[in-house]
């Protein structure tokens, strides 16, 4: 497989990782979770069972799809430096466990809801409030799984600065977009200043999207840069 053909391989399912984690996490969650209310939330969940289960569907496929972006990214940055594409690697394939465990903990409170009458000792009520605070868990998990993301954005970023194949102008864009990311390390505040995070994502994630997409790398300068590594190593 030539680089440009990875290239535009990690693009596509960097657009399906973003297309099933935001269905997942924000769309259906949005229109089921009632902050604060364990009983209205679970009315909504049992009245619209398929869309809480394509909910979750999606939340797991966003895993998948990204263990397949991040490693087709590492076969293409290896050459920048192998060493930073290691460790980027290793930070998102961590984060993408905790991403896993965000989707399980995001389908569980449907099976406890439906199996409400074989949990010994809870009641009607419990059960509602423990399928709550299960969606509560998923969201905090998901907030590590972003502060993983960040620092996986500031790894990659450097590696697209400092590679001759692709615009460094992404890679520095992606590196503040990863400060904002990390930032999920303390929520409150990241959630304070999630409009201008939402904003620099967009500004970074959408362009090297969109590049690797319709681009992808240059081959001639990526085969020079992975012949020098070679030498190097040599």
């Amino acid at each position: 497989m030539s680089p440009r053909t990875r290239a535009r391989l990690a693009g596509l399912f960097q657009v399906l990782e973003g297309l099933t984690s935001v269905i997942g996490q924000q769309y259906v969650l949005t229109r089921l979770v009632v902050s604060g209310d364990a009983a209205a939330t679970a009315r909504n969940i049992e009245a619209q069972e398929a869309l809480f289960r394509l909910g979750f569907a999606t939340s797991i496929a966003a895993v998948a799809f990204h263990l397949a972006w991040v490693y087709l990214f590492y076969q293409i940055f290896k050459p920048v430096n192998r060493t930073l594409a290691g460790l980027s690697l290793v930070v998102i394939v961590v984060g993408c466990g905790v991403q896993a465990v965000a989707a399980v903990l995001y389908g569980a409170p449907l099976a406890v809801l439906q199996g409400a009458h074989s949990l010994s000792g809870l009641t009607g009520d419990q059960a509602k409030g423990l399928a709550l605070a299960l969606l509560n868990l998923n969201y905090q998990a998901f907030d590590v799984y972003l502060t993983f993301f960040g620092f996986w954005c500031i790894l990659a970023g450097y590696l697209i600065a400092r590679s001759t194949f692709m615009p460094r102008i992404l890679g520095v864009l992606l590196m503040v977009d990863g400060v904002g990311w990390s930032l999920y390390l303390w929520p409150p505040l990241a959630n304070f200043l999630f409009p201008a995070i939402a904003v620099t994502s967009a500004l970074a994630e959408l362009p090297l999207m969109v590049w690797l997409l319709v681009f992808g790398v240059n081959p001639e300068r990526w085969a020079a840069q992975a012949s020098s590594d070679r030498v190097a190593l040599a």
